[in-house]
């Protein structure tokens, strides 16, 4: 069997433990696949993503994927900073407790304030500042530009937005500013499921994810798990999707209801196919950037490690000031996914991280070390 030129050690030998052991002709036929870096169809997608909890075959796809994750983007945990800096929206969609018709308190940052807080995020030695906010039309594009020039000269930090829909102009503009990564998910690229939550701009979703992969952002798309009307099949059309387009992030997360918002009584998203859909994405897409999403986290903070084991290698460390962390409520129960608590979960479980998170985390560790020591 040839092994893919881009798949190492790792991967190779899960495949042939899959080939060797007992397993179904489905599953085995899909290992061979993966590797010689040939594609999998929407059927065997949709098959792995059926896997029911608790079979040899689910947690067979989840040592692959995991192997792959290791073999391709390493085995190192990436730790993104993310600054929620307005809570406002102009969009009403139907599952977001900051829609437009939402009754909740808002805030913007003032642009200083970013600023000020991405320098505080740099001390952390997180890779990536992530800037996330609802479609808001206060923060021009002037302001905007100015936001990310100032963190780039002042942190030298990949800069990511996820800011909604903006017309091409105003990408390219972040782009010359300095934004290298996007994150804009398509939701669902089945029309009617899109349309159902989001609105009628599908064509407009689609068209700027495009764009924004043809002006050379690192691109992330993702959808939700669990929309109403939503099957299976249409969760495979998803990650065959970004494969697609080129996406290099995916953002995939179960639904989890908002009070107040018109899906507020619709049941959760399956965790179980949450999991399945994060290592279908990896196998699908090897190098792709995959967060264990704060919305899996939100349903149980194992269940956000958990995601690390089946193919995920990102985590989101909130760092949106505190007097609006409970604010930005785009669903209920929403975690708090803080740096010092996060990084030492991850150390017990033996997750690699890179040497400057764990400068800082020791930094913080020995600061409160001393101040307890005070206390007492």
């Amino acid at each position: 069997m040839l092994l893919g030129k881009s798949l190492k050690r790792l991967t190779h030998k899960k495949v042939a433990e899959i080939l060797n052991g007992d397993f179904s002709k489905n599953l085995k036929d899909i290992a061979k696949k993966v590797a010689n870096e040939k594609p999998l169809s929407k059927s065997e997608i949709v098959y792995l993503l059926n896997l029911k909890k608790e079979t040899n075959e689910r947690k067979a796809m989840f040592e692959l994927a995991d192997a792959i994750r290791k073999d391709t983007v390493g085995k190192t945990i990436s730790i993104k900073g993310i600054i929620e800096f307005s809570n406002y929206c102009k969009r009403n969609c139907a599952y977001c407790g900051i829609r437009a018709k939402s009754n909740v308190k808002r805030y913007r940052m003032g642009v200083e304030e970013i600023i000020e807080t991405a320098v505080e995020i740099s001390k952390f030695g997180v890779d990536t500042v992530v800037l996330q906010s609802g479609e808001d039309p206060y923060y021009t594009v002037d302001k905007i530009v100015r936001v990310v020039k100032e963190i780039e000269r002042l942190t030298a930090l990949p800069i990511s937005l996820s800011i909604g829909e903006r017309s091409v102009e105003e990408l390219k503009m972040f782009k010359k500013a300095g934004a290298s990564k996007y994150l804009l998910k398509q939701e669902s690229v089945n029309r009617r499921v899109f349309e159902n939550v989001h609105g009628f701009d599908y064509d407009e979703r689609i068209r700027l994810l495009k764009a924004l992969v043809s002006l050379g952002y690192i691109t992330g798309g993702g959808n939700i798990i669990g929309l109403p009307e939503q099957s299976v099949e249409d969760i495979a059309d998803d990650i065959l999707f970004m494969k697609k387009i080129g996406v290099k992030m995916a953002g995939i997360g179960p639904f989890i209801p908002a009070r107040g918002t018109p899906l507020e009584k619709h049941p959760f998203g399956s965790v179980d196919l949450t999991l399945n859909a994060y290592a279908c994405t990896r196998l699908v897409i090897p190098d792709v950037f995959l967060p264990s999403t704060t919305a899996l986290g939100s349903v149980s903070a194992n269940l956000q490690y958990r995601g690390l084991d089946v193919g995920c290698n990102v985590i989101m460390v909130n760092f949106t000031p505190a007097k609006y962390l409970e604010d930005y409520a785009i669903y209920d129960n929403k975690r708090n996914v803080e740096f010092y608590h996060t990084v030492e979960d991850l150390l017990n479980s033996e997750k690699k991280l890179s040497p400057k998170v764990l400068r800082a985390f020791d930094k913080m560790r020995k600061e409160r070390e001393n101040e307890n020591a005070r206390i007492l």
